[in-house]
């Protein structure tokens, strides 16, 4: 069966509060001089290799385990799965 790299991006939602990325705001213009940047939103993602027979069901997989395992809080935060491709047999 084929193997699946999906990546999985958790991130809170634009209303709740991103203190990390606020300070990385904060250095990017103090600090670095990036004075055209102006918002810094910070996420965890989480790459993960699986077997399926094709890509919708590696996604599939992946959100369900995504919720059942409650791995992200859906009241504060985002859960965005996405395919990356097929992983190439290690010879």
């Amino acid at each position: 069966m084929p193997e699946y790299l999906v990546n999985v991006v958790i991130q809170n939602k634009s209303y709740i509060s991103d203190p990390e990325g606020e300070t990385i705001l904060k250095d990017l213009i103090a600090k670095g001089g990036y004075t055209s940047v102006r918002s810094v939103r910070t996420a965890k993602m989480l790459s993960i290799v699986t077997e399926a027979k094709d890509s919708e069901e590696a996604e599939s997989m992946i959100r369900k385990l995504c919720d059942d395992l409650r791995i992200y809080n859906p009241v504060v935060s985002s859960c965005n799965v996405e395919v990356v491709g097929m992983v190439q047999a290690k010879s």
